[in-house]
């Protein structure tokens, strides 16, 4: 588990009384919960999970013992046990009022004629909550939901005052409340937000492709310095889970720059004696010159030294990989069965940014010294937009260089011989060091060639050297003087000895 960043407040402010609501990445985006005595507005559109969400806060709370009620004017309280069930959860502690609307709408005998229906119902409706709540004396309320309240006022100065006779009550009688609003009957509520102490907007979005994707954003918070932007969440069995957005400076942390060496002599010369801690290493070239297996050589260099590194692989599965290594005598599978090195799958059509960077985070904070996220090709697939993808991958690697753990970046060319090839995401800015990798042609034959194009903070080799993998495992040749344009896949061969 993460651990939580503590609240960023003053010495001398006062401490604050706070409701946790059990969501430990909702925690800490509020900083430590709800400031306890007071009103808070919980909107989005149905299946956003407001429900999840206040059932969490509640069970938060009844299991510290205190009195909790969950007021009900859109569910019954069938309903709210089979939510509770999906999660296998049960509702033990919490005291469901299920509000039943005036007389029978159904029957003819029962509609209003000398009066219209706000005048009677809105008035019957709020006093059935106020009686429920002197009757429990909770300390926390859930009202499910303003829609209801909203359509029973009839106009918008009648359920302004309503709702702040009710938020005066619950004051009074020291309640933490939410309003859960699902948006039905106005799509924004200024005039509620104006009211409450905080507000939570969650959101439901549904990408062209892959599974639905949320977010939350807290739009307001009187009086303390909540974690502002969005922040994705997953509803899975169990309840919500919360991605807070990583905010790199907030996780300082010196480290030695030492450095990791690949285990090759070639490629450690190239290199200047290997990776720095701390530091982020692209490898590009076209598809098949052996990035992601010169990628995974570090990992098992590491991790034969007793290090831990862990590989996220968007483009192959891990049986894929653990063949392929073992095909070039890379034994990965035994520092996988160890614990020294961890593969991890990633779908991006199903993953959320927000939960790839947790992954990463929880790797980092389990020791690992090694990071190789394969590819930058799939990250991109995994985002909502490629103008996010820059500063997402920033913050990350930023993060990830203040723990310092070495990462390790693949981008795959567009392209497999020539000058014309490009990638799709342009990291090379942001990382330390750039190996390239090359296709050339040399007497009928395809051969590959590798370089280092980049390295900040340390000297490197800057000749081209012959690269290649065999059954042997990854082979770093001798500069390649007797070429001269290699990088454009067609050289020139201008020595006197045997190419």
């Amino acid at each position: 588990m993460i651990p939580t960043s503590a609240p960023m407040i003053p010495a001398s402010a006062p401490q604050r009384d706070l409701a946790p609501t059990s969501i430990v990445g909702l925690d800490d985006v509020l900083r430590g919960g709800l400031v306890r005595h007071h009103l808070y507005l919980v909107q989005g559109v149905p299946g956003c999970g407001k429900t999840t969400l206040a059932l969490q806060f509640l069970r938060a709370a009844a299991s510290r013992g205190e009195p909790v009620l969950y007021v009900t004017l859109s569910e019954t309280e069938d309903e709210l046990h089979a939510v509770a069930a999906s999660h296998g959860w049960t509702l033990d502690g919490i005291t469901i009022h299920e509000l039943a609307p005036v007389g029978d709408p159904i029957d003819p005998d029962e509609q209003y004629t000398m009066f219209h229906a706000s005048e009677v119902e809105v008035s019957a409706t709020l006093k059935d909550v106020l009686t429920s709540v002197e009757r429990l004396n909770p300390t926390c309320v859930v009202v499910d939901s303003l829609s209801e309240l909203r359509l029973l006022a009839g106009n918008p100065l009648r359920y302004r005052r309503q709702i702040l006779a009710l938020k005066q009550f619950l004051s009074a009688r020291k309640c933490t409340a939410i309003l859960l609003d699902d948006l039905t009957s106005a799509p924004e509520d200024l005039q509620m937000q104006s009211i409450v102490h905080g507000v939570l907007h969650l959101e439901q979005l549904s990408p062209e492709y892959g599974s639905e994707r949320r977010r939350l954003r807290v739009v307001k918070y009187r009086g303390v310095p909540f974690r502002g932007g969005y922040h994705d969440y997953v509803i899975r069995q169990g309840g919500i889970e919360v991605f807070p957005r990583l905010v790199a400076s907030e996780h300082r942390h010196a480290s030695d720059r030492l450095k990791h060496s690949s285990g090759i002599v070639g490629l450690d010369m190239l290199l200047g004696g290997g990776i720095e801690e701390g530091t982020s290493t692209l490898i590009i070239g076209p598809a098949g010159t052996g990035k992601s297996t010169l990628a995974t050589q570090f990992a098992v260099a590491a991790a034969a030294r007793g290090k831990h590194a862990a590989l996220f692989v968007f483009d192959e599965s891990p049986e894929t990989l653990l063949s392929r290594c073992a095909a070039m005598s890379m034994d990965v599978a035994s520092h996988v069965e160890s614990g020294h090195i961890s593969v991890q799958p990633i779908a991006p059509a199903e993953l959320a940014p927000g939960e790839f960077v947790h992954q990463v985070r929880t790797a980092v904070t389990e020791g690992t010294s090694i990071i190789v996220i394969d590819s930058l090709n799939g990250y991109l697939n995994a985002m909502p937009g490629e103008r996010f993808l820059t500063i997402q991958l920033h913050e990350l690697l930023k993060y990830l260089g203040q723990q310092g753990v070495a990462t390790i970046l693949i981008g795959a060319h567009q392209g497999i011989v020539g000058t014309q090839m490009h990638t799709p995401v342009d990291a090379s800015y942001l990382a330390d060091a750039v190996i390239l990798l090359r296709y050339f042609e040399a007497r009928g034959d395809v051969r590959q060639a590798i370089s280092v194009v980049k390295k900040r903070g340390s000297q490197h080799e800057r000749t081209i050297r012959e690269f290649f993998f065999d059954t042997s495992g990854i082979h770093v040749g001798e500069p390649l003087r007797q070429f001269h344009g290699v990088l454009t896949g067609v050289p020139v061969y201008d020595g006197t000895a045997p190419a």
